[in-house]
């Protein structure tokens, strides 16, 4: 059996400001990459998240569920070998 080669992935936070890109496994889940984009949040922010419930990721205009993979979320964008582009967003909560 094939191996799964790793997707290229660059998460837009919503200011403009990029993490990435970076390799991950298909089978990661989207739960880990908001784990994954919380310890890599820019320190200088004045908003960030606290747990991954305070982060959406939404890749072509859909919110992806915590329990999808990153297979399950590719969208081929083009004919593009690989690799997609997340936009990440952050929900903000009014005290």
């Amino acid at each position: 059996m094939a191996e799964e080669e790793s997707i290229e992935l660059k998460f837009r936070l919503f200011d403009g400001t990029d993490i990435g890109p970076n390799k991950h496994e298909p089978s990661t889940t989207v739960a880990s990459l908001k784990e994954f984009i919380i310890a890599r949040w820019p320190q200088d922010k004045e908003i960030a998240p606290g747990t991954i419930n305070d982060v959406k990721l939404i890749n072509a205009g859909k919110i992806l569920d915590n329990n999808l993979t990153v297979a399950e979320s590719t969208v081929s964008v083009g004919g593009l070998p690989g690799g997609c582009f997340i936009r990440q967003m952050l929900k903000l909560s009014l005290l």
